[in-house]
């Protein structure tokens, strides 16, 4: 078992950033290569908004980014952590996004080696990524 670190974030869009950050120089410190650690910030943004907005009236008020860090791989979920989704949007419904987010899944599964979404029967989101060294 690898080291596990996590994360709790307010769903407000402004955050995605910083998380896609966080990883970023989680992965770095574990040895990925800088086309690696790119692939994983691009998913890793990705799967944020995924999971916060998309198929929700509001952003998620709060989600989970949880990375294991092993020898050869990362592995991160990104969890809607069910405390509702009341932040308000600017642009109701998400018109913006293409099929609700289908665009984003599609980029996820081209840059990660391993992809795995769930909606649970609440209709929480979760995204399971795996990067490969």
């Amino acid at each position: 078992m690898g080291d596990i670190l996590k994360f709790s974030i307010p769903g407000k869009p402004e955050y995605v950033k910083m998380v896609r950050i966080s990883i970023a120089s989680l992965a770095s410190n574990a040895g990925f290569n800088v086309e690696a650690i790119d692939d994983i910030k691009v998913a890793v943004g990705e799967a944020c908004k995924f999971v916060t907005c998309h198929g929700y009236d509001g952003w998620s008020n709060r989600y989970e980014v949880i990375c294991e860090i092993k020898d050869d791989k990362i592995v991160i979920d990104v969890e809607d952590s069910r405390e509702g989704h009341n932040i308000i949007k600017d642009i109701k419904p998400c018109s913006n996004c293409p099929s609700e987010g289908d665009l984003g899944v599609f980029i996820i599964e081209t840059l990660m080696d391993q992809v795995k979404i769930q909606e649970k029967s609440d209709g929480c989101k979760c995204v399971n990524m795996v990067k490969n060294k």
